[in-house]
């Protein structure tokens, strides 16, 4: 391999970042700039805002979109490794079940700890 085998990928590369500086530099030139109160306002699937938004999300929203993340990563490292099951033959069974064992376990451990369930109120630590 040489240099020159690169120079098609730098150029396709030089390319896009011509083509992203242009596109942004076209859009704050061509745009118009009349900002209105409605363009401000926050959209809300054309409900009007009663109230600013102070109110705080619960944690356990946050808690569970970072389980979601995790669990659906999860998922594309077992497709990974089942597009290729054949050519890792026992070891790649194992270690997939090992994986899986783990995000398992971590799935009761959270379960156990309540992050699941919307309904109860706890006030302090949740219990162990």
């Amino acid at each position: 391999m040489t240099l020159a085998d690169y120079l098609p990928l730098a150029l396709m590369g030089i390319l896009a970042a011509g083509f992203v500086a242009v596109s942004l530099v076209a859009s704050r030139l061509f745009s118009p700039n009349r900002p209105t109160p409605e363009k401000l306002a926050p959209y809300e699937c054309g409900i009007i805002p009663e109230t600013e938004a102070t109110q705080r999300f619960p944690v356990k929203f946050y808690l569970v979109a970072m389980l979601f993340v995790i669990f659906d990563v999860e998922i594309v490292f077992l497709f990974a490794w089942a597009t290729r099951w054949l050519e890792l033959g026992w070891y790649g069974i194992a270690a997939a079940g090992l994986f899986t064992l783990f995000v398992l376990e971590t799935l009761v451990y959270v379960w156990k700890r309540g992050a699941l369930d919307w309904n109860v109120k706890t006030s302090g630590p949740l219990p162990a």
